[in-house]
């Protein structure tokens, strides 16, 4: 039994040290946030530019997911290989599958963004035509991230770095960063360039049509091409709703914190953590499944306890740091503001962790239970259900600390 404490204590370390620098990367998130509340004045332009930046960010969230999570079982297990060139044929049908999914959500994203728009935000249905053209824009541009998401995967591989615990938390930050700039760049365009701005936005609109023209003819009786495809959109059409559902409760938050920057700061860096423990716990579950190395039931949780702990202590411990460089970097850093931010931050941080473990860890069992791939699902899933668990538990904290403080 020592002798297994001691295996546990080196797995628990390892876990813990990978954990901590992978999460390092969401300390950029910061950057993202304060692109936000730098460009305030942009996105009130309209009602709903403030409430689909966090389904934009979601949507990019979960496709990255979706590869992040996809290649890491398929390295561990030998089905595409560490490289660009000469792969497999199941890296191209996974890059193909993507395009479309990207645009195809695109859509949906759309049409859901029109419904919670004219049932919440105070929009009609007019705006179909604007919403549909930033946000498919936003996200064609954002396909380019794919790529380093590829880069990061393969480099990590072949330093002997776990994919499964480094990928996705470093490249949803740097996704979160990128698809900001693009969203406000978009948003800039499409408000301020007049002709100009609508012309090229409608341009890349195109893009992702002209793709689809030539990828599905090509790919349409390929059964692998056909089921990433498939189980995919089934899992966006439930990540769709739930990330409206965030737009919404971002959108509450808003009126709360109007002038409070520092929370619109905080605000990517904390779904990122939290999307990234759960990323964590639900993409290193999907490849023990895979490896035969975890058994397929709820109750197996008590085995995967390492990378459970090693992920929540450290998110613990980023909620603070960055409560403290949010506060430093907008300049109202006290003892009074440092009590109030962190508390809200460290009982988010119960609610919404606590939530994304159990959820994550569940689909991965049920998923695979049922014979579908879990990493079709548990990242997507999770991912979006962080952000809308994380602006929930944030609002409810708001509240919480406002009144034992009088914030």
């Amino acid at each position: 039994m020592p002798m297994s404490n001691i295996v546990d204590s080196k797995a628990f370390l390892k876990t813990f040290k990978e954990t901590l620098i992978a999460f390092s990367f969401d300390v950029g998130g910061l950057l993202a946030g304060f692109l936000v509340a730098l460009q305030l004045g942009v996105f009130q332009l309209s009602p709903w530019a403030i409430a689909i930046y966090p389904a934009i960010v979601s949507a990019k969230g979960v496709i990255g997911g979706l590869l992040s999570g996809r290649l890491s079982t398929a390295l561990h297990i030998g089905t595409i290989y560490p490289r660009f060139f000469k792969n497999t044929e199941s890296f191209y049908k996974l890059y193909s599958a993507l395009i479309v999914v990207t645009f195809l959500t695109s859509i949906v994203m759309s049409l859901f963004s029109l419904i919670f728009g004219f049932l919440f935000w105070g929009i009609s249905f007019t705006d179909f035509s604007a919403i549909l053209v930033v946000i498919v824009s936003t996200m064609t541009l954002g396909l380019t991230i794919t790529l380093a998401t590829m880069a990061v995967a393969f480099v990590t591989f072949k330093k002997g770095l776990d994919p499964d615990v480094v990928v996705y938390p470093i490249m949803s930050t740097t996704a979160d960063i990128f698809i900001t700039i693009i969203y406000v760049l978009v948003l800039n365009l499409f408000f301020l360039a007049s002709n100009f701005g609508m012309y090229t936005l409608v341009f890349i609109c195109s893009i992702p049509i002209i793709l689809m023209i030539y990828i599905i003819p090509r790919n349409i009786n390929c059964k692998e091409f056909v089921n990433t495809v498939k189980e995919s959109l089934f899992t966006m059409l439930f990540v769709t709703i739930i990330v409206n559902v965030t737009g919404t409760v971002l959108k509450k938050i808003s009126g709360i914190v109007e002038d409070r920057r520092e929370i619109y700061t905080v605000y990517p860096a904390l779904i990122d953590l939290v999307g990234d423990v759960g990323s964590v716990v639900g993409s290193t579950a999907t490849t023990k499944l895979a490896l035969g190395m975890l058994k397929p039931s709820i109750s197996s949780i008590k085995q995967h306890k390492t990378q459970i702990f090693s992920a929540w202590l450290a998110s613990v411990l980023y909620f603070v740091l960055l409560g403290v460089l949010s506060l430093s970097i907008n300049g109202i850093f006290s003892s009074f503001e440092f009590l109030n931010l962190v508390s809200v931050l460290l009982i988010a941080n119960v609610i919404a962790v606590t939530a994304i473990i159990l959820v994550s860890y569940a689909i991965s069992i049920l998923t695979f239970q049922k014979g579908l791939d879990p990493d079709n699902f548990v990242i997507p899933i999770e991912s979006s259900f962080a952000d809308s668990m994380t602006s929930i538990a944030l609002l409810v904290a708001l509240f919480l600390v406002g009144s034992l403080l009088g914030g």
